[in-house]
């Protein structure tokens, strides 16, 4: 048999707070220790892996002490900064007992919106990879604040499949996979085997948030896999409860739930606008500009727009609704907010009377932006 994860070549493996911290009560050093072993098999079977690594906080609130979870961001940036420390001690320990060597990645958001920043944290862990290190990436919960975090760890797992151009996400939890509805509470509920990554039904499907511990639940996870399909990577949802759960998976056992990537893979550029999560602003478009953009593959013109929300600068990312309120595309601004404002409903060739100069005939020009599925 064969499942996307025996065939793939460079594989993103996330594992959540729970499968790593014993539910809360410190680091599970023998769990760390069985995820250091089957990826170093995995690593002699020739597979690429980059480990995203959740656990920081609800270590550090361990160490501290406490009782439980802080809400106050000055007290999760203190816990993350002293659980990160056992974290990435752990792991080092644990691949060093297979000859692996190891490196942390903390990333925020910021580092990812950023072309250059992008840029550079994409060659940094390409150059890992090319050495034989296992990178292991947490979000860097000591310096981000609600504005510039990603959320929870499958959504920077997604970002970090997309910005390798890995083959397959895989997201362990402590779920058998994605079920038709919540087996908790529905009896009927039956395990999903197979589905298409992005396909509205699994969203319906997927319930609320998971454990007090973590952020994440199987709404995120199905999520994660929408925008990892964006660069052509399919997502497998797997129990980490699940013994030898990575070297069965590579051995081709049909475990968890596999959503598959139909859709051809992003340019790099495109990518990188689809993989923003914060927006610089808003316009709303007219039906004729959604059909121009959707169907023809045209740029944005002033004449389509027809509302202008947010304080954005020329060069910032922003989004373009339809009607509905259906964020179809987004993309790079050639004009600022106040600007855009003046001239929206407008033909293009009155840009130079109503601003005194033209910068672009094009709100977005259809390079510099991408379609959302």
């Amino acid at each position: 048999m064969s499942t996307p994860v025996t065939t793939a070549h460079r594989l993103v493996v996330k594992v959540g707070s729970s499968l790593v911290t014993n539910e809360g009560r410190g680091l599970d050093h023998a769990a760390v220790a069985n995820w250091a072993a089957q990826i170093a098999d995995l690593k002699r079977a020739g597979k690429e892996i980059v480990l995203v690594s959740s656990g920081a906080i609800a270590e550090g609130i361990k160490r501290l002490g406490w009782t439980a979870r802080p809400s106050a961001m000055h007290e999760l940036q203190a816990a993350a900064a002293v659980g990160q420390m056992g974290l990435v001690q752990a792991y080092e320990t644990a691949f060093a007992k297979f000859g692996l060597q190891t490196a942390q990645v903390l990333l925020t958001h910021e580092d990812l919106a950023d072309r250059r920043r992008y840029l550079n944290a994409r060659s940094t862990l390409r150059t890992l990879i090319e050495l034989d290190v296992i990178p292991i990436i947490n979000e860097n919960d000591t310096v981000t604040t609600d504005e510039i975090r990603f959320g929870d760890n499958d959504t920077l797992g997604a970002l970090v499949t997309n910005l390798i151009e890995a083959d397959v996400l895989l997201l362990l939890t402590d779920q058998q996979g994605l079920y038709t509805s919540d087996p908790r509470k529905d009896p009927a509920a039956t395990l999903v085997r197979t589905a298409r990554a992005g396909d509205p039904q699994l969203e319906a499907m997927a319930g609320g948030a998971g454990s007090a511990l973590g952020r994440g639940g199987m709404l995120t996870k199905i999520l994660a896999a929408k925008r990892a399909a964006r660069s052509g990577a399919s997502t497998v949802i797997a129990s980490g409860r699940e013994p030898n759960v990575l070297t069965r998976l590579a051995a081709g056992e049909a475990l968890g739930s596999a959503l598959v990537a139909d859709a051809a893979s992003l340019a790099a550029r495109k990518q990188w606008l689809a993989d923003h999560l914060q927006l610089a602003g808003r316009l709303q478009l007219d039906q004729g500009a959604v059909r121009a953009l959707v169907s023809e593959g045209k740029s944005l013109l002033p004449i389509g727009v027809v509302a202008v929300d947010g304080e954005f600068e020329r060069g910032e990312v922003v989004g373009c609704y339809d009607p509905a309120g259906r964020e179809v595309a987004r993309g790079l601004v050639n004009y600022g907010a106040a600007e855009a404002g003046r001239i929206i409903r407008r033909p293009s060739s009155e840009i130079e009377t109503i601003l005194g100069y033209v910068e672009e005939p094009e709100l977005i020009h259809r390079d510099n932006l991408v379609l959302l599925g």
